[in-house]
């Protein structure tokens, strides 16, 4: 099973957690993306791979219309029972993957997207699909896990990422991230790094994790060499409140 079918199988499975997970709900992050973007009431925004659908909810009352699209259908269902829940109308729900999106050339203000990218095969491809559908001046902005920038730590923590998650495919430190911007013509006008807390057994549950994967993913925290430890910042592992932290980094370019 390629990258996509097997992002396709375990979402659609997992759907409504994603919906209902606290740390994709709400937070300093996902506050900070309406900062940034400063959005404008006659905006035409793009929500690009919109999981339970909740940048797409925080952006529809400051906008004219968003259309929040996904790759997998029962996670675009759950995201639309979720915001058409809450009365609001202006949002659309497309069917669309990210790599090949099937909007028209100009179309978009605004272009998001929100932990997700590290499911992408080819996240150039996207960054290049976003600048097309972007227009003149518009910006494209985006919320990924982050990892560190010494390459083995890197690799260690995109390791433990996808064991979690087998359709996690890869995560990138911030210089790649604006590497990969500018070579799509974007102007990076803002990164900003964001550390989550995560409760390690509610975060392993979230994508249906065994009891042995869960051991599996405890012993790779245990034995993170110190670059990774400090990065992960691990409290009462073993214990059923273990937590750890993932890093995001907020990046914004203009088209």
């Amino acid at each position: 099973m390629d990258s996509k079918a097997l992002s396709k199988a375990r979402y659609n499975q997992h759907a409504q957690g994603y919906v209902e997970s606290k740390s994709h709900a709400a937070g300093y992050d996902l506050d900070q993306l309406l900062v940034i973007a400063n959005p404008q009431p006659d905006w035409t925004v793009l929500d690009v791979a919109t999981g339970g659908g909740h940048t797409a909810l925080k952006f529809a009352p400051r906008v004219a219309q968003v259309i929040a699209s996904d790759l997998t259908p029962n996670m675009l269902a759950a995201a639309r029972a979720f915001i058409e829940g809450k009365g609001v109308t202006n949002v659309r729900f497309e069917e669309a993957d990210a790599e090949n999106l099937p909007f028209e050339a100009a179309r978009f203000d605004l272009v998001t997207c929100r932990i997700a990218p590290h499911h992408f095969p080819e996240v150039p491809r996207f960054v290049a699909e976003a600048v097309r559908v972007l227009k003149e001046g518009g910006l494209l902005l985006v919320q990924d896990q982050v990892l560190p920038e010494d390459p083995y730590a890197g690799g260690y923590v995109d390791a433990f990422e996808k064991l979690r998650d087998p359709s996690h495919h890869r995560a990138y430190a911030e210089a790649e991230w604006i590497t990969m911007f500018e070579q799509a013509g974007l102007t990076v006008e803002h990164t900003e790094q964001v550390i989550k807390r995560h409760e390690f057994i509610t975060w392993a549950e979230r994508q249906g994790c065994t009891p042995a994967t869960i051991h599996q993913l405890e012993s790779l925290l245990r034995l993170a060499p110190p670059l990774v430890s400090e990065w992960l910042d691990t409290t009462e592992l073993g214990t059923p409140n273990a937590t750890f932290v993932n890093h995001h980094l907020l990046i914004t370019g203009r088209k």
